[in-house]
């Protein structure tokens, strides 16, 4: 069995005038005689993804294995902090990156390119078990080669959506922020319904949102207690700062 534990709780919102929010989820998994970490962040998020690594008592040195839900920035830059990690990502998805020039969108082109030449790099096939209880499933739409993962053998199943469906709106909806293709956006909300209802209980972990089950109904419940907030210096004063909460209420 994986004991599991969310580091990075991803939040359901954008901001309005300073680009991307790119608060996205980091799951890590420890069993089996791995470390497994489900994305890894940007780099606004390293401060705190250090001390949650701390806190699990979990030295970056002893992560085995990097699993990309997909390559944009908020999810995979972060891969260059686990030097003895081999590191997972569709072949779909490097195939795409790798051909997309540098410009205005969501791909670190830097990272894509040494990424791609990562000693450590498998590339996933859909379909494809590969590490005890992990399969992936693509999921394109987001991006052409976005990948969802399975995790099996634990008492309960876990789907991690990643931004194949971001949050709970989207689950909800079956419409989607962010695609490149609604249409396949569509077919892949599909599969992802079609895994999470595949044994009761399942927790269903997505890219930009809390952790999720299915109640009674069959509705999406969430688990667990939202945390979000900013601190701004509007006063004169160095010590004085504004507390804004964004946690926003559970439903």
């Amino acid at each position: 069995m994986y004991k599991l534990d969310v580091l990075i709780q991803g939040y359901p919102g954008k901001s309005l005038c300073h680009g991307g929010l790119g608060w996205s989820t980091i799951a890590l998994l420890r069993g089996h005689g791995r470390v497994i970490l489900i994305d890894v962040g940007s780099f606004a998020v390293r401060p705190e993804f250090g001390r949650q690594l701390k806190a699990a008592g979990c030295d970056p040195a002893s992560v085995t294995d990097v699993v990309l839900t997909h390559a944009h920035w908020d999810h995979s830059v972060n891969y260059t902090l686990f030097p003895n990690a081999a590191i997972w990502i569709g072949r779909v998805e490097m195939g795409w990156a790798t051909q997309v020039p540098a410009g205005f969108n969501p791909l670190p082109e830097l990272y894509v390119q040494d990424l791609a030449r990562h000693p450590k790099l498998h590339l996933l096939e859909d379909g494809e078990a590969f590490l005890p209880g992990l399969t992936a499933h693509l999921c394109p739409g987001h991006t052409p080669g976005c990948l969802v993962y399975r995790m099996t053998g634990n008492e309960v199943p876990v789907v991690f959506s990643g931004d194949a469906a971001k949050n709970r709106a989207e689950l909800l909806s079956m419409a989607t922020d962010m695609t490149m293709d609604a249409g396949a956006s569509r077919a892949s909300l599909d599969r992802i319904w079609g895994l999470w209802r595949q044994v009761p209980g399942t927790l269903l972990i997505p890219g930009h949102d809390l952790t999720m089950r299915l109640d009674a109904a069959g509705r999406p419940e969430y688990i667990g207690q939202r945390r979000a907030g900013i601190a701004a210096w509007f006063a004169e004063d160095l010590a004085v700062m504004e507390e804004f909460d964004l946690s926003a209420p559970r439903f």
